[in-house]
């Protein structure tokens, strides 16, 4: 009967995987994400949503947060040529310590990831070899060597953080007063010396070098585990 015609059924919706994924747009991303946003913004669900996906999608490729973070820093070492290394251990190690310093300094993002523990890039790894080897070259042991490493890779990261919030600060002002425009002349009895040069502090500051100061900590190792004045083993 006319009217009462029935539209007939439109195409069945395909069940089954969800589209493929492009991993390369995964991690970039995935990196875009943090760059942007900092580390607490990603998500599995957050990238899903990024590329038109479902968290279960990602899945397939990625066994979980971890693994893509791997894949977002994997790469990251490699995209910066290996500079011209000194021939002298010591000259080598100094040098190499900076150039960790500067590539990190430029992908300061990467720091967020680093501080999660084990995430690192395989890519930096010779790095960390070259600081061993030249450690040993300068007379360590084994033992010292490591936490030699340890010592330099420290102040690397902490000297990346500390300059990244000043960064921040100096981006965006802050209304409570901070270190050293704390301290007041009415601290003068309990903090005497930071009373005394407070106001030249940023002065000192401006002309801190890291360079230089890589090259003291690492002296002062290379020394330590290299003395025998009291006759014991220096590792």
């Amino acid at each position: 009967m006319p009217g009462t015609e029935k539209n007939p059924p439109g195409p069945k919706r395909s069940v089954g995987r969800p589209r493929r994924l492009d991993p390369d747009a995964m991690v970039a991303t995935a990196r875009r994400i943090i760059e942007d946003e900092g580390l607490s913004a990603l998500s599995m669900r957050r990238v899903a949503k990024e590329l038109g996906s479902t968290p279960m999608a990602l899945y397939h490729y990625v066994q979980d947060k971890d693994e893509l973070l791997m894949l977002t820093l994997s790469g990251t070492a490699a995209a910066f040529p290996r500079p011209e290394l000194p021939a002298d251990p010591r000259e080598r190690l100094t040098a190499v310590a900076a150039h960790m310093h500067g590539i990190l300094s430029r992908i300061p993002w990467v720091l967020d990831v680093l501080a999660l523990g084990e995430l690192t890039d395989r890519n930096a790894l010779w790095m960390v070899e070259e600081i061993i080897d030249c450690a040993l070259a300068c007379g360590l042991s084994p033992g010292r060597a490591v936490r030699l490493y340890r010592t330099v890779w420290s102040y690397v990261y902490g000297d990346l953080v500390f300059r990244r919030a000043a960064a921040r600060r100096a981006e965006h002002p802050p209304v409570k007063r901070y270190f050293p425009d704390m301290v007041t002349e009415e601290d003068a009895a309990e903090l005497p010396r930071l009373t005394q040069i407070k106001d030249d502090w940023r002065a000192y500051a401006a002309d801190y070098d890291v360079v230089d100061e890589l090259d003291a900590i690492i002296t002062g190792l290379l020394t330590r585990g290299t003395r025998s004045a009291s006759g014991a083993p220096a590792g």
